[in-house]
């Protein structure tokens, strides 16, 4: 048995074979004939001395000896896909490709495209909207915006201003609920997307920072922050909503926010990419325009009382 390796023709043979648990059907991904890749199996086999399949009656499974070599040859081919498309990505300085979760690309970032492509005519921009844990190195993907507390070790991490959540509703449900006691007889509307966070940013936590005990045991609940907005913009209710999913609906009159009191999170939005990707043009363009953007309303911060949800955890 030879230490040299064998063909990666032979390997990517094997590997596809040994997935699909077909000749046939691995012979049908790779576009060959199933001869020609019972041949490059067979060298394969011939250069470790060991078979890799038993050929059964119309099925193959593997041997100990393919079973060992399967995880590897799988993960070899997938490192090296992920490093072909990395490699091809530095090349690339016009499309830039944006992971966001639903509800903040539906709030704050759809609606503020076009003033990104406008600027960026150069760019060809792509989302996923989504909040499934993203792989940088081996989904292609350059950038991806999330919310938290972080734990973002070797990737490029920019946080952005810290959340706060304030009481929103429509110009009619806020002349019919005109002070904080009389929340406790509206309809509210929970955000259960944050309910991860730890000291809770929830709707007992704001009554206690305005000094009312009371804790709502009804009310609709959403699971996406975005359904919770729109729902409260249809007048369902009052949500206690997050500056980022609220400021749009606020600046253009469809929600009120009457009482300045807000609760401030240590949950964030990160900008992250891998390190190094942040100096790529359509990288930086992106990333300066997002702090920009945020930048442009920070003022609205300084019309709300904010406490620390530690602080109104502990009152």
């Amino acid at each position: 048995m030879s230490d040299r390796l064998p063909t990666l023709t032979a390997l990517r043979a094997f590997d596809a074979a040994a997935r699909h648990m077909s000749f046939a059907k691995a012979a049908d991904e790779l576009n060959v004939t199933p001869a020609a890749l019972s041949f490059q199996i067979k060298s394969l086999e011939d250069h470790l001395g060991h078979p890799l399949f038993r050929r059964l009656n119309r099925a193959v499974e593997l041997t100990e000896a393919g079973k060992a070599l399967a995880p590897g040859a799988a993960e070899g081919f997938a490192s090296l896909k992920a490093a072909w498309a990395a490699t091809r990505r530095l090349q690339d300085n016009t499309t830039l490709t944006v992971t966001a979760g639903p509800a903040l690309t539906a709030k704050w970032l759809a609606p503020r495209l076009y003033d990104f492509a406008r600027a960026h005519p150069e760019i060809d921009l792509r989302f996923s909207a989504t909040l499934r844990n993203m792989d940088l190195e081996r989904d292609d993907v350059d950038v991806a915006i999330r919310f938290g507390y972080g734990g973002d070790d070797g990737l490029y991490c920019l946080p952005v201003r810290k959340e706060w959540l304030t009481p929103v509703m429509t110009p009619e449900l806020a002349a019919e609920f005109t002070t904080p006691e009389s929340l406790r007889d509206a309809p509210l509307i929970h955000d259960d997307s944050i309910a991860f966070l730890k000291p809770p940013a929830d709707w007992p936590t704001w009554f206690r920072a305005v000094g009312v005990e009371f804790t709502p045991t009804h009310g609709a609940h959403f699971s996406n922050a975005d359904h919770a907005i729109d729902a409260a913009v249809a007048g369902v209710g009052v949500a206690l909503g997050r500056r980022a999913m609220i400021i749009k609906d606020m600046m253009e009159g469809r929600l009120v926010a009457p009482f300045k009191t807000a609760i401030e999170t240590k949950g964030r939005f990160r900008f992250l990419c891998l390190p190094g990707a942040e100096n790529r043009p359509q990288v930086a363009a992106f990333r300066d325009w997002f702090v920009a953007e945020i930048e442009k309303t920070a003022h609205i911060s300084d019309e709300f009382t904010i406490v620390p949800v530690e602080d109104a955890s502990s009152t």
